[in-house]
């Protein structure tokens, strides 16, 4: 796999630095995930691993969500689906009771992302994940008195044990978020065409500058994967039929439509 590369850093790098972010840019973080919620959610998909090492930033301090290994499609509407699956930290109580989820599922972990980047921890953190989990099902939600009237209201109404209830759930979706006074400062069409400057820029010298990156993952050595009883990728090319994209066949294809 080949994927863009984006040096500015998993936001949990720069969390677990700076140990908590200012409202306004949390706010800044949280109204960049909810469009991209937003986008996948119109197209039928749950994201369902929201958490700060999934959401990288680029050179420039704008967010990238990432890893979509535990995503669902083809939900519409209010279909539900029943997998047990996503980061202990971030699960919605409609996941652990099991009893079938939807896209809110997604502004639960949304509201449990904004409450760490504003306060350093997830509501419910305990190493513990007995004790996590029947906190998550449970446990009134902690709110510092140095979050604000409107910060505390969105929190409360993402973290909705009640799915149907929760903020976002509706028919309206993100739209419902978006209308939220947390937000009232944030004009979405500028920020969708990227006409707001990101509030942190990364500490970025070049296009190859992987200073923000963890070691964890630049001293991995890159290697081709191997196929089982192939011995290599393009003996199984007949595997994938349907999947190579050949530009000049893609543009003969479009002069035969026009």
């Amino acid at each position: 796999m080949i994927l863009d590369f984006f040096n500015g850093g998993e936001l949990f790098f720069h969390l677990k630095r700076d140990g908590r972010f200012p409202e306004k840019r949390s706010k800044y973080y949280a109204a960049e995930i909810c469009l991209a919620l937003e986008c996948l959610h119109s197209k039928g998909i749950i994201y369902r691993d929201l958490k700060p090492e999934n959401i990288l930033l680029d050179s420039e301090g704008h967010i990238k969500i990432t890893d979509f290994g535990l995503s669902k499609d083809s939900l519409k509407g209010d279909m539900i689906t029943h997998t047990f699956c996503g980061t202990p930290e971030y699960l919605a109580p409609e996941v652990l009771q099991q009893k079938g989820h939807g896209k809110a599922v997604d502004w639960w972990s949304f509201g449990t992302l904004l409450y760490e980047m504003m306060t350093g921890l997830p509501p419910f953190y305990n190493q513990n994940l007995n004790i996590m989990y029947e906190r998550i099902l449970h446990a009134p939600i902690p709110l510092p008195k140095y979050l604000s009237k409107e910060a505390r209201s969105i929190v409360l109404g993402l973290l909705e044990r009640d799915p149907k209830r929760r903020l976002g759930s509706g028919p309206k979706d993100a739209a419902e978020i978006k209308d939220h006074p947390f937000f009232k400062e944030i004009d979405f069409e500028k920020l969708y065409k990227k006409e707001v400057p990101p509030p942190f820029k990364p500490d970025v010298q070049d296009e190859n500058d992987t200073a923000n990156v963890e070691e964890e993952f630049t001293n991995e050595v890159p290697k081709d994967t191997q196929v089982e009883n192939t011995g290599s990728m393009l003996a199984a090319k007949d595997m994938f039929v349907g999947f190579t994209y050949d530009e000049r066949e893609d543009k003969t294809r479009q002069n035969l439509r026009e």
